[in-house]
């Protein structure tokens, strides 16, 4: 912690009272927190988040006064009233917030149907700040659609998607949304292999939405190629400037929408790339944080795609060490989420797939767990584990 004061701290005996007062659930003051946290390698949000808030039809309807049917049925009259772009903004919200949880098929339904209305609305009189709300909502859903229809396996499509929401921030000088189109540019490439096109992407999004939350998840993405390039030292840059850049900046306001870089996914970026330069032990005890936050006090997922990506790094890092059980429980345990981000969970699982090629060729449990990615790599072709 001395390391990483900006001014002196008291005497070690005064500080081993505070770690002792800490430890029994006394929470520490807004001058030690981020201190503690970056001793842990995180940030002050990650160990001391505040309270989220996750919007649905109940709130929408709260705050709006209007149910979705209302809001269909004024979106057919000739003129739009801001208060009627205010209801869609929370419905787009509450899509957003949604991702991690509705059922892909579901959600890529409902994406596109607002996604439709939203586009609609360029034919009704609107004002030249309408418009810009209109083209800006519409790369949002863009955003989402595009996310899902990946996730889903339609790779072309989801391309096609993006570059519609890039094409409309440009339109509507909306940087970031434009940001966090050249960031799904990034992930793309990242689950296909192509690793310089992943830092090319990030430093194009950092270059449009410098100021914006998606400037850390550039860096992390930027990070994780560097990782899978074998460039520690790249690897720690990365990850350094995404953490003091995350370090800066305010909790969000709802956490749980999939386009806000919430503090714990930090932990979750950092997880990824220590897992493949051989950080073994901080990999595991970072995947055992993503779990915990990631999982609610009756056992329900919170976020069940970053949750089963720590299950494989487990399965790694036990590998490693020669407890083939515990990496197959755990590698299995990643491919039973009814919600999936199929790229990226056969992105890592491979990770683990190359471990029990190279340690456990003929066990049958290692075979078994190959044949299961094989076949649900199999499912969504141009995503076949090498």
């Amino acid at each position: 912690m001395r390391g990483h004061a900006s001014e002196p701290l008291p005497s070690d005996e005064t500080m081993i009272r505070n770690l002792k007062r800490w430890e029994s659930g006394s929470s520490p003051d807004d001058f030690y927190q981020p201190i503690i946290a970056a001793t842990f390698g995180t940030v002050t949000h990650a160990l001391f988040p505040a309270p989220s808030r996750r919007n649905g039809d109940a709130e929408i309807l709260a705050v709006s006064g209007m149910e979705t049917l209302e809001i269909v049925s004024r979106l057919n009259r000739s003129d739009v009233d801001n208060a009627t772009l205010d209801a869609i903004r929370m419905t787009t919200d509450r899509l957003c917030s949604e991702y991690a949880s509705m059922p892909s098929a579901q959600l890529l339904i409902e994406g596109r149907q607002w996604l439709r209305r939203v586009v609609e609305l360029h034919s009704k009189s609107l004002t030249l700040a309408q418009h810009r709300e209109v083209l800006t909502l519409a790369g949002w859903l863009s955003l989402l659609v595009g996310c899902v229809e990946y996730d889903s396996g339609e790779r072309h499509a989801a391309e096609s998607t993006r570059r519609a929401a890039l094409s409309l921030a440009s339109e509507a000088d909306a940087a970031e949304v434009a940001g966090w189109a050249h960031e799904m540019r990034a992930w793309f490439a990242l689950t296909t292999g192509d690793y310089h096109g992943v830092i090319k992407a990030a430093q194009a999004g950092a270059d449009v939405a410098a100021h914006h939350g998606v400037a850390v998840q550039l860096a992390a993405q930027e990070a994780k190629a560097w990782a899978r390039l074998g460039d520690r030292r790249q690897v720690e840059v990365a990850l350094d400037k995404g953490r003091r850049m995350l370090e800066a900046m305010e909790t969000p306001e709802n956490l749980d929408n999939h386009f806000v870089v919430d503090p714990g996914k930090f932990d979750y970026y950092a997880m990824d790339c220590y897992r493949l330069v051989g950080e073994d032990r901080l990999a595991r005890t970072l995947a055992d944080e993503v779990l915990r936050v990631g999982t609610d006090f009756d056992g329900m997922e919170r976020s069940p795609m970053r949750n089963a990506e720590a299950r494989v790094t487990l399965g790694v890092t036990a590998a490693r060490e020669g407890d083939l059980e515990q990496a197959l429980v755990m590698g299995e345990r990643a491919l039973e989420g009814e919600r999936q981000s199929v790229p990226s969970l056969i992105m890592t699982s491979r990770e683990l797939a190359a471990e029990m090629r190279k340690r456990y060729a003929n066990e049958p449990g290692a075979q078994e767990y190959l044949g299961h990615l094989q076949t649900l790599a199999r499912a969504k072709p141009g995503f076949m584990p090498q």
